[in-house]
């Protein structure tokens, strides 16, 4: 129980201070960031494995391998640097700093942010400009709700991917399971795309991550709806209703969860730029709801602890 609550307690610490600091550019312009890195292997492996020769055959097979290397080394990686870590306060403090750097809260509240204010300042051209850094699909045909409904359905489902499952997969397997995480997710981002060149070949990487976000998704939908209670102008109720409703309909076994919740949240059919700082406010919410979850556990267990 102690493992538990320290975990919790680096956990929490990480968390405020992704909250504080981001990104922390000033250290990753003079090292790469652990997903850059993880970027490049998932590229080595690209252009050694996945050949336009090779049949969809030997190129699933492939893609089944690359998976298999790169998520598996990198939870023997992280188990390596949890062991390193066990038993030290500076242990602590660098695990505590890892956890910060994999959990992407406050990265993506900026960047969706930036898209409100390109719309707000510099029109469609500019809010164009600014989703096409979080969104996989060319926005060059979206209007301005298109371009504004792009980045609402962004941030949610990110809050999926990028804050609620690397902190479940930490809180269950430590940094092993948050290592192994975000390289499956980064696996997926890259090549778990339905094209031509990885549609073998990425298919192992895109059913990983299905699985591996099922219950995230669905977390991360009621935590929207939770945070829609104390969100001006939102609607809790209707965010439920509308997840319950639509959350299995969405094209990804998991986006729908969170997206639907968020849309039923602020009642969105059409979005603009205001719509934008709408859904941020429900985001921040259920960011603030996830940690003060957190918080109540590890001072329970904690208080538990002492008698």
């Amino acid at each position: 129980m102690t493992a538990v609550a320290d975990r919790l307690l680096m956990l929490i610490a990480g968390l405020v201070i992704d909250a504080m600091f981001g990104d922390m550019p000033a250290i990753f312009r003079h090292i790469p960031h652990p997903v850059v890195i993880a970027g490049r292997a998932i590229a080595f492996f690209d252009r050694k494995l996945n050949r336009e020769s090779r049949s969809e055959t030997s190129r699933r097979q492939r893609g089944i391998v690359t998976v298999v290397v790169l998520v598996g080394g990198a939870a023997l990686f992280g188990m390596v640097i949890e062991r390193i870590c066990r038993g030290s306060l500076i242990g602590a403090a660098f695990e505590t700093m890892l956890i910060a750097v994999l959990v992407a809260q406050r990265s993506l509240y900026e960047h969706v942010a930036a898209v409100a204010v390109a719309l707000q300042t510099g029109g469609l051209r500019v809010g164009r400009e600014a989703v096409r850094h979080i969104v996989g699909r060319d926005p060059a045909s979206l209007d301005q709700h298109g371009v504004a409904r792009a980045a609402i359905e962004s941030l949610a489902e990110n809050f999926s991917d990028g804050v609620v499952a690397p902190i479940l997969w930490y809180l269950l397997l430590g940094l092993p399971g948050l290592f192994a995480y975000k390289m499956a997710n980064t696996l997926d981002s890259m090549i778990g795309h339905r094209t031509p060149r990885y549609r073998s070949f990425g298919w192992a990487a895109a059913r990983l991550d299905d699985v591996l976000n099922a219950i995230p998704a669905l977390t991360s939908g009621l935590l929207l709806a939770a945070a829609a209670v104390f969100a001006k102008n939102a609607q809790p109720s209707h965010a439920l209703a509308i997840m319950l409703r639509d959350g299995r309909k969405h094209h990804s076994p998991n986006a729908g969860w969170p997206e639907s919740a968020m849309a039923g949240a602020l009642g969105l059919a059409l979005a603009g730029s205001a719509d934008i700082i709408r859904a941020l406010e429900v985001y921040r919410i259920a960011c603030l709801v996830e940690a003060g979850l957190l918080l109540g556990v590890w001072l329970a267990l904690h208080f538990t602890l002492l008698v």
